[in-house]
């Protein structure tokens, strides 16, 4: 094979055809798309591996660390992501006012694509979390967990808590955020729960089922996840 001219050296060359067409970004994304398709060069697809799911085994592992560390606001932390499947950018910013203890749902402002949403928590985390709530108030507290500084927690101080149990633990791979998510969506469908009912709390889109679970009423997700979260290994 001939050694080919630097892609540097060959961006100058073509960038004196192209400057007397004043390029801009979409201008130059739509040309170098037809440019591969006339050199017929096709896009390599990466194998996409399947996303690690913790065993039950493991959480159990791991949440018998966090209980014996006897940090409340840990447990309080790493329950409510386990329990409500939320992401961290959600949690940390739920504020005491967006939790409904009459229904044990907690209100998602603004989640992933800018939409508001509902997620539950268990009957059986209600007076737990309803105890950490009135801790928070009596500290003045606007959100659900807050530092000792009285500010919100960040998203790199949620996941180096849950990092720091995963080591201590002595866990394979780190337990962030998002796996408990994952944890929690996968148990869910394990245990029967059509996607459908699901998708409400996931915050998922999927344009096949989107009619369908646009005439989905939040409480018959809710009762499908009341009738099996009893079983869930935490």
């Amino acid at each position: 094979m001939e050694k080919r001219t630097s892609a540097k050296k060959k961006a100058k060359e073509l960038a004196k055809y192209l400057r007397g067409e004043r390029p801009d970004y979409a201008y130059l994304k739509i040309l170098f798309q037809h440019l591969r398709a006339e050199l017929e060069v096709e896009i390599p697809r990466s194998n996409k591996k399947l996303p690690y799911v913790p065993t039950e085994e493991d959480l159990k592992k791991y949440y018998d660390i966090v209980w014996k560390s006897r940090n409340f606001q840990d447990m309080m932390i790493i329950k409510t992501l386990l329990y409500t499947g939320a992401r961290v950018s959600e949690l940390i910013n739920v504020k005491l006012t967006d939790i409904d203890f009459n229904y044990c749902q907690i209100r998602i402002n603004k989640g992933k694509g800018n939409k508001d949403r509902i997620v539950p928590f268990p009957q059986t985390f209600k007076e737990m979390l309803a105890m950490h709530a009135d801790s928070m108030r009596n500290k003045s507290a606007v959100y659900l967990f807050e530092s000792s500084w009285k500010k919100k927690y960040t998203d790199r101080g949620i996941r180096k808590i849950l990092c720091k149990y995963s080591e201590e633990a002595g866990l394979e791979q780190n337990l962030s955020p998002h796996k408990l998510r994952h944890f929690l969506l996968t148990w869910l469908k394990k245990q029967g729960i059509d996607d459908a009912l699901i998708q409400p709390y996931s915050g998922h889109e999927s344009r096949k089922s989107l009619e369908i679970y646009s005439r989905l009423a939040i409480t018959d997700a809710q009762r499908e996840y009341d009738e099996v979260i009893n079983k869930f290994p935490i």
